[in-house]
């Protein structure tokens, strides 16, 4: 495929009109996504016309009164290899004010799980009391954790090649 006047024109004012790169491929046909991926970069193309749904500010949540987080366990998407069951409470986790910690007010004897985005405002860690001398609260301790008797029996436990080609155990 070659690129002559008459398809760059083309690919340039369905670039401005917004259209995706697999949609300008498919209109020009005899071309792939990746191919006008780089056409438009070699011409050195501009950013395009944007949607008025994309330029808008997203709404945010309000906040809940009384100051407390509520924590909702993650959905697992995408790689599903590192996923494993566990049994949360229907009800969310809320986390009053006076528990919460700053990294300096962690013990031993507190949950070290942190609570939002390092960095940000809001950021703390749970601070409630950790269960038998582990690192977390007992709701935390049940995230984090999988007994080993589980991961048998779901299965997730198969030998694997080490770097010499010998079978290992994980």
């Amino acid at each position: 495929m070659s690129w002559n006047d008459e398809r760059v024109e083309t690919l340039k004012k369905l670039w401005s009109d917004g259209l995706s790169a697999s949609q300008i491929a498919a209109e020009l046909g005899d071309v792939t996504r990746n191919g006008v991926i780089g056409k438009v970069h070699r011409l050195g193309l501009s950013g395009r016309a944007k949607s008025p749904s994309s330029t808008a500010p997203r709404p945010r949540k309000a906040r809940s009164a009384g100051g407390t987080i509520r924590f909702q366990p993650p959905q697992v998407r995408g790689n599903t290899a590192l996923a494993y069951d566990v049994e949360f409470e229907p009800e969310l986790l809320e986390i009053p004010q006076e528990q919460r910690k700053t990294l300096l007010q962690l013990t031993d004897k507190t949950c070290h799980w942190p609570v939002g985005a390092p960095g940000s405002g809001d950021f703390f860690f749970c601070g409630g009391d950790s269960a038998d001398e582990q690192p977390y609260c007992s709701f935390h301790c049940r995230v984090a954790f999988q007994p080993n008797s589980d991961r048998r029996r779901s299965g997730s436990h198969r030998p694997f090649k080490d770097h010499g080609g010998r079978t290992a155990h994980a």
